[in-house]
């Protein structure tokens, strides 16, 4: 296999970023009160319907993540197919759909009396826009605190990619269409293109570049990890900038309606017990090995929310339940990961080694 390594450890950025993003909820709620005006001025920095202001916010999260991305490995899907396989069909054939009922099942029946018949449709649209789009970062964060085998994790992140190209517009425009909420077709392909296909092509080019004139002493590989570790930080200042932006557009009705995150989170959290549950499980059934088995079913609980929050912005628009609902994906992530960590590493004994 490939011997790329993601970057090592897990920051102190990444270890608090529930605590960040909690923070940059409130500076946006604050600031969006306060000026109001400065926020609506950048809204209005948009062409087609994407804007220009989280579109570069974007781009300096995604980024660094697709310099991670190594093709070399996808010719090594094949060495050990078990894991790879479950987290194919959970992410591809079952994450997004259960993420869509769940959102159908809590907005439009057991959440009906509290919102109204329009929000609950942006909301389930956001739901369903982070149930389409695994995780292709933080899972190298988690794989590191289970100890899982980086270059395996690095072959699914890889393949997840490839595939998110062709699938993920069709999976979403698919259950937007079941859940009636109109499908903008040409908004989802050009976001397709704009937050994956091109970060991935800068990834690429920027990654053999490190390597064509990586010093002998250094190494290929060392030149890529010192890289990405040097411009990891703008990607963490992105995300924290998206979300003072988000909220800050959402102020009032957040503030107005502070029950809020909680019913957005509500079945975020469900979701992401829900599919670890299967994941792992089918992972001990098969006996696949805890290095590939924790990995692979962290990848399917886990949400690429950096494409999940501009798509959002470019479907439903910078004030939607849609992209707020994207951003509580955020705050909710990070915690639950973690205890699904401490869970996985409390029961690596029922899983072989090897």
């Amino acid at each position: 296999m490939a011997e790329s390594e993601p970057p090592a450890g897990i920051g102190f950025f990444e270890k608090w970023l529930s605590v960040w993003v909690a923070l940059c909820i409130i500076a946006g709620l604050v600031l969006g009160n306060v000026a109001p005006g400065a926020f609506e001025t950048i809204a209005g920095w948009e062409y087609a319907s994407v804007n220009f202001a989280v579109a570069i916010l974007i781009w300096a999260m995604v980024y660094p993540m697709m310099v991670n991305v190594d093709f070399a490995s996808i010719r090594h899907i094949g060495d050990r197919p078990k894991g790879l396989i479950i987290t194919l069909v959970v992410n591809w054939l079952i994450k997004p759909f259960t993420m869509a009922a769940l959102g159908v099942l809590f907005f439009e029946v057991l959440f009906v009396d509290l919102i109204s018949p329009k929000d609950a449709r942006e909301y389930i649209g956001g739901l369903i826009l982070l149930g389409a789009a695994p995780c292709t970062a933080m899972v190298f964060v988690w794989s590191q605190m289970t100890r899982g085998d980086a270059t395996y994790t690095l072959v699914q992140v890889s393949v997840n990619d490839v595939i998110m190209i062709f699938a993920f517009a069709p999976i979403v425009a698919l259950l937007l269409g079941v859940t009636d909420i109109a499908v903008p077709w040409e908004t989802l392909l050009i976001s397709v293109g704009l937050y994956v296909v091109i970060p991935l092509i800068a990834g690429y080019v920027t990654r053999q570049q490190l390597m064509h004139h990586a010093s002998r002493k250094e190494g290929r590989d060392e030149a890529v990890v010192r890289f990405v570790g040097g411009i990891k930080p703008f990607s963490v200042i992105g995300l924290l900038a998206t979300v003072v932006l988000l909220f800050g557009f959402q102020g009032n009705v957040i503030i107005e309606k502070p029950l809020l995150i909680a019913l957005i989170a509500a079945p975020l959290i469900i979701q992401s017990y829900g599919i670890f549950a299967i994941a792992y499980g089918a992972a001990w059934a098969w006996r696949v090995p805890f290095k590939v088995a924790a990995p692979c079913a962290l990848i399917g609980t886990s949400n690429f929310f950096e494409l999940a929050v501009a798509v959002a912005i470019s479907v439903f628009g910078l004030h939607s339940g849609a992209a707020l609902a994207t951003v509580v994906g955020v705050l909710v992530e990070v915690p639950v990961m973690l205890s699904l960590v401490a869970f996985a590493n409390r029961t690596q004994h029922h899983f072989p080694k090897e």
